[in-house]
């Protein structure tokens, strides 16, 4: 598990229903997204953000995992299910989007639940 890499997107969309429409389209791309015929997503998350100063105006939360990087630079270039979502959220009112990815130094799950 620690060696795979996560990926945080934040976006500012400032229209409630453009979060929505942003929501619904990673539905889909969790739904549809293939590498060689199978699903290869580790996970997706996707949330809006608690209304808190620290959020800074973003308004969609989106966590993607991946079980390498060869897996992350295949769903940037080549992913369909990704073209897709990309091309909805240049369509919707972005006033910003920002993306950082990590493979974890600490990975402990919580195992007691």
């Amino acid at each position: 598990m620690a060696e795979r890499v996560h990926r945080v997107t934040l976006f500012k969309l400032p229209k409630p229903e453009d979060v929505d429409r942003l929501i619904e389209q990673y539905k889909i791309l969790e739904a549809t997204h293939q590498k060689n015929g199978k699903p290869y997503l580790q996970s997706v998350v996707i949330g809006k953000p608690e209304a808190d100063p620290r959020a800074q105006g973003y308004t969609l939360c989106a966590k993607t995992e991946f079980a390498s990087a060869e897996d992350m630079k295949y769903y940037d270039e080549e992913c369909e299910a990704h073209k897709t979502l990309k091309g909805v959220a240049k369509s919707l009112t972005l006033e910003g989007a920002m993306s950082v990815y990590f493979t974890p130094t600490i990975y402990k799950p919580n195992i007691s639940q």
